[in-house]
């Protein structure tokens, strides 16, 4: 493929539209508004990096059971900045350890009922702050938009998985 600056796809305005939108939200994004919110609403005295770990775990449980170098490697980050992470959300009683039912000479991490509520809550607020964006927009036009959202979302996975194994390889 060429590189983007020579592809004529680059000039289409409906590419050019979304590579403008996306810059707005990743500004959104990477100041956290959201998460930011939740945390005022919800938890004060947080951290985002919590809101992180809650996450990862949440969706690496889907898979079995969570380590800390689990926890480490879906956030991108040194195993050991995950394992601070994790004792401070163990000292606040937001996940535990146990041993692992599978092999008892491991350590898992599991989400407490506290995390468990607090995840619910910062989903809610997530949604809350989602629906009043779309408030004005009819079911259809949210049904769209969430289906064509998707697509994209696993498409731009897809594409940056694919490119890391190329510099990597």
């Amino acid at each position: 493929m060429k590189p983007a600056e020579t592809d004529p796809a680059t000039d289409e305005p409906g590419i050019l539209r979304i590579g403008q939108s996306m810059t707005r939200m990743r500004l959104m994004t990477g100041r956290r508004l959201i998460g930011r919110l939740a945390i005022q609403s919800v938890a004060p005295g947080l951290e985002l990096s919590h809101l992180d770990v809650l996450d990862a775990v949440r969706r690496a449980q889907e898979d079995g059971e969570v380590t800390v170098g689990t926890i480490a490697e879906m956030m991108r980050i040194d195993p050991s900045r995950a394992s601070r992470i994790v004792a401070d959300m163990v000292g606040r009683n937001i996940l535990r350890r146990e041993a692992s039912q599978a092999d008892a000479r491991r350590i898992i991490v599991v989400m407490t009922p506290l995390g468990q509520k607090l995840l619910s809550e910062i989903r809610a607020q997530k949604l809350a702050f989602v629906s009043t964006v779309v408030k004005d927009w009819n079911p259809e036009e949210i049904e769209i938009f969430g289906e064509l959202f998707e697509k994209f979302i696993s498409g731009f996975e897809d594409v940056f998985q694919a490119r890391m194994k190329d510099i990597a390889d």
